[in-house]
């Protein structure tokens, strides 16, 4: 099956479980980082849509920790970046309907939470197919090491990620049942 036809599937997966209002257990995120040793001070978060598991409530706590958090803007040619945002500045909608922030402000996230469609126990990622995070990972990469955390619901998972050369690993994905690494 081509990647276009299990994105339809899961895409229509996730809709149909949307109710059932599952998400990420945020005391066994911030154990995660505690236990991983992972003192850094800029997360990049998104914000979700079209059903995607919610990652707001981690990044309201991390931010009432003093943490940065930031979000994507799209820009020209498919590039995004990320800029400062606080849970209560205003947002606008691009172009493909999903919030961004107003913020001039770059950053650049030590963590990343990247939202996806699919995933496999290879942590490979299937994303919504216009490769945003994977030209941004990219080319954060290409100057610093930059973590990697995919958020999704369990029943995302796949038995195999179709994956290109330019598809990005993640370093870790977390469902509402846990970690996966």
């Amino acid at each position: 099956m081509n990647k276009s036809k299990i994105r339809s599937k899961i895409l229509k997966l996730r809709k149909k479980n949307s109710n059932k209002n599952l998400k990420i257990d945020i005391d066994k995120f911030f154990s995660f980082l505690k236990v991983k040793k992972y003192d850094f001070k800029n997360f990049g978060g998104y914000y979700p849509s079209n059903y995607e598991i919610d990652d707001l409530e981690i990044l309201y706590l991390l931010e009432k920790k003093n943490y940065n958090i930031s979000l994507p803007i799209i820009r020209k040619n498919n590039q995004m970046d990320f800029f400062m945002w606080s849970i209560n500045d205003p947002l606008k909608i691009n172009k493909y309907g999903i919030p961004e922030p107003f913020s001039s402000k770059i950053c650049y996230p030590e963590i990343l939470f990247v939202p996806l469609v699919g995933y496999d126990s290879d942590l490979n990622r299937l994303g919504y197919g216009g490769g945003f995070y994977d030209r941004y990972i990219d080319k954060i990469e290409k100057n610093k090491k930059i973590i990697k955390i995919g958020f999704a619901f369990s029943n995302q998972r796949l038995k195999k990620v179709p994956i290109s050369q330019y598809d990005k690993r993640l370093d870790f994905i977390m469902t509402e049942k846990g970690i996966l690494k």
